[in-house]
């Protein structure tokens, strides 16, 4: 059983939700993500990339279909908490009014959060470190740069610890030593118990356990992060059951591994196609 679960989710964007948006549809997409994994989903631009992580983190509502948290649905505890565990850090994640301080230590203001130990100055410095910012904890937020508020929004969220942590494209903006800085520092924050769904359009830079592919609404897997892109199973084939461990290997999913041997295979889950358009604007963060 994976960390992260989702069976059978279904999960639509539409006129209701912004009247200037195409419409958008994913149906029955399952995967899951294992601890101490990272992992990269790619596809073109109106694929659904970001809806479907909107959807996983409760940021916006699903048509059918269950997510998990180690075996726990979410259904069964407080959408403050499931976002508290399961975190979302979108592209264009925005600071608050206040210093780099303020920024970071957002989370604790939250109910969901005040019972938690609030991090140290030296404990922020670091994470301001290996992100290379070279920046002041008491520097103004609104003197930043792009880059620079990119990755205090990022590290706001690597503060907390949740147990997954799904980014859109968060390295977007960064140069490339700032983008590996990165994505070291994901590795390290995922260890050996958390796990890492990424939006990425960069090349890939071997920290991904394998890479999700979502186009014409049909997810797709391979093992592995350095490029190699997974062959969708055909339509008349039907879902695919692949999964790492036993836990998915029973049910259709796309996910790393081949039924319950985990040997390394691609698989897909189709929904209808779409018409090809630009993704919806992205937003909110827990």
């Amino acid at each position: 059983m994976g960390l992260f679960e989702a069976r059978g989710l279904s999960v639509a964007y539409g006129a209701a939700d912004d009247p200037g948006a195409a419409p958008m549809r994913l149906d029955a997409v399952s995967f899951s993500l294992e601890r101490g994994r990272i992992y990269d989903l790619t596809g073109p631009s109106g694929a659904g990339k970001s809806m479907l992580i909107r959807a996983c983190a409760q940021m916006m509502a699903v048509e059918g279909g269950c997510l998990l948290l180690d075996g726990v649905a979410s259904g069964a505890m407080a959408v403050q908490e499931w976002r508290r565990r399961v975190c979302l850090v979108p592209q264009h994640a925005s600071l608050v009014a206040g210093t780099v301080r303020d920024n970071l230590l957002l989370p604790w203001t939250l109910k969901v959060n005040r019972s938690r130990p609030l991090p140290t100055d030296g404990e922020l410095r670091a994470l301001l470190d290996a992100a290379l910012l070279d920046v002041s904890l008491d520097r103004d937020g609104a003197k930043l740069s792009g880059g620079q508020a990119a990755r205090v929004a990022l590290l706001r969220v690597f503060a907390t610890k949740p147990e997954v942590l799904l980014l859109d494209e968060v390295d977007a903006a960064l140069d490339d030593a700032s983008a590996q800085a990165v994505g070291a520092l994901t590795a390290e924050v995922v260890g050996q118990e958390a796990t890492c769904l990424r939006i990425r359009h960069r090349s890939p830079d071997g920290r991904a356990f394998g890479t999700f592919h979502l186009e014409g609404g049909c997810l797709s897997y391979a093992e592995g992060g350095r490029g190699r892109m997974p062959e969708a199973v055909p339509a008349s084939e039907g879902p695919v059951a692949a999964s790492p461990n036993s836990g998915l290997g029973r049910s259709p999913a796309a996910s790393p591994g081949s039924g319950l041997d985990g040997s390394p295979a691609a698989s897909s889950t189709r929904a209808p196609e779409r018409p090809s358009a630009s993704a919806p604007t992205e937003g909110g963060e827990s």
